[in-house]
């Protein structure tokens, strides 16, 4: 009972009570019924039974409908505010008005969270500080590491990228899209890469064949001891400066991951995640073509610069003019982009090993799947809604849209973003990091925990549609 909603706590109490009133009801007529004149027939009060019946039932539901709108609602928006504000960086002052029947409770939050504000705006400054000094350092390092004609990989224990450079993405890129957290044996031949670790000379050269077709590269590689190996690699040609503009990509929380190796056992905050979004031609999952995929990656609680996907999709039909006047991808747009068997080979690829996340996300898997025939791959990754996971950190009375969601969380949706993919792909993104906090703080700390109660949202959302 403990894991109860407060609404459901609520009814339930309104109900006992409902009941309590109609058995004392019922009872005393029994027993006033039982001591009158035996020639006295029951009808009477079995009428006054009834309509006492459905006079007190409609005065208690009147009653629960008041209490549930005016308390027990608004305790829940002001518990969701509050662990947003906990949670999820959300800094906007609390709205109080919703809750003004709750007495002093809401201005006491307010002042509570205005107080813990200003806490966090002081040490905010100190941070930004040093971030800026980190920042500065970064750039001085990525731009080392570009001018550099060796391209550069550091690995973790499991042998996971932990950081790469722009020579190094521009090399990864020709086999699969460059990702921090993946295998190093997603792109290089395992044999290869076993010889290397087996090595105990940094300046000795071995051969590194990629997975896919492609020139052999030549590389070396040093031993960081427990933490990892760092690999050099000589790029097959002349560095002429065309991947400077990609940024230094590194993560060195990854060094010493571990991920349990059931996905049920996995904490939310740990997993990787990639949040897409598809442009179609309409809005049936079994009729309708792609026409636009944005995706993005999150690695560890935050996005990954750098690592997006966005490609207009060729469906082979003509786009009607009402779905361009909503995502504006046109007939001009799509004319030789990659058909769905080539884009969908893509997003698959860039996929690998995450969660994926969307936004409704039945309508965009469900036309993944649809096409994974043609692409020649199977969609069998884990799945995560947006709309399941903001009815479970907001109820099921909110309105779970993706404005609505980005709105409450203080996402800044850009108006010119809006129904692009890369761009709804991104925000829907920034809504996961603030949502995956505020879930592990009610308690969904990993992912086979979360499970139940998104199968219980879905059944009240979608079994409604």
């Amino acid at each position: 009972m403990e894991r109860w909603a407060l609404r459901l706590r609520v009814f339930l109490f309104f109900a006992f009570l409902a009941s309590g009133a109609l058995l004392v009801a019922g009872g005393a007529m029994l027993l006033a019924w039982s001591r009158s004149d035996p020639a006295v027939p029951a009808a009477p009060f079995l009428t006054a039974f009834v309509i006492f019946a459905i006079l007190n039932t409609g005065v208690i539901v009147a009653i629960w409908l008041l209490f549930d709108e005016n308390v027990a609602k608004p305790i829940n928006r002001l518990s969701a505010d509050l662990r947003m504000r906990a949670h999820a960086d959300v800094t906007d002052k609390l709205e109080t008005e919703t809750a003004r029947y709750l007495g002093d409770l809401a201005p006491a939050a307010a002042a509570l969270t205005d107080k813990a504000a200003s806490n966090v705006e002081d040490t905010a400054a100190q941070i930004a500080r040093e971030t800026n000094r980190l920042g500065a350092e970064q750039k001085r390092l990525a731009a080392l590491l570009t001018e550099s004609p060796i391209a550069t990989i550091l690995t973790n224990p499991a042998g996971e990228i932990v950081l790469y450079d722009a020579q190094a993405a521009s090399i990864l890129s020709e086999i699969a899209p460059p990702r921090l957290k993946a295998p190093m044996e997603d792109y290089f031949e395992p044999s290869c890469l076993t010889d290397a670790y087996a090595m105990t000379e940094a300046s000795q050269h071995f051969d590194l064949r990629p997975r896919s077709e492609g020139s052999v590269l030549k590389a070396r590689v040093k031993a960081l001891g427990e933490d990892g190996h760092m690999f050099f690699i000589d790029p097959p040609v002349a560095n002429d400066g065309a991947a400077a503009a990609r940024p230094l990509v590194f993560d060195f929380d990854l060094m010493h991951a571990a991920s349990p190796p059931d996905l049920k056992d996995q904490r939310l905050s740990e997993l990787c995640y990639v949040v897409l979004d598809l442009e179609t031609t309409g809005l049936s999952v079994t009729q309708d073509a792609v026409v636009q995929i944005g995706a993005v990656r999150v690695v560890n609680g935050s996005q990954v610069p750098g690592e997006e996907l966005s490609t207009f999709v060729d469906p082979c039909r003509p786009i009607p003019p009402a779905s361009t006047r909503i995502h504006r991808v046109t007939d001009t747009d799509v004319k030789g982009a990659p058909p769905i068997s080539v884009a969908g080979r893509t997003l698959h690829n860039f996929s690998s090993g995450a969660v994926l996340v969307a936004h409704n996300a039945p309508f965009d898997i469900g036309l993944l799947k649809r096409f994974a025939a043609e692409a020649k791959v199977e969609w069998t990754h884990p799945v995560l809604d947006t709309v399941l996971l903001s009815a479970v950190a907001f109820g099921t009375t909110e309105e779970h849209s993706l404005d609505a969601l980005c709105e409450r969380l203080s996402v800044t949706i850009f108006p010119e973003d809006r129904h692009t993919a890369l761009g709804d792909a991104r925000v829907t993104a920034a809504a996961l990091v603030r949502l995956l906090p505020m879930l592990e703080g009610m308690g969904y700390t990993t992912f086979g925990a979360l499970q139940p109660e998104l199968e219980r949202q879905a059944r009240r959302l979608y079994a409604i549609a």
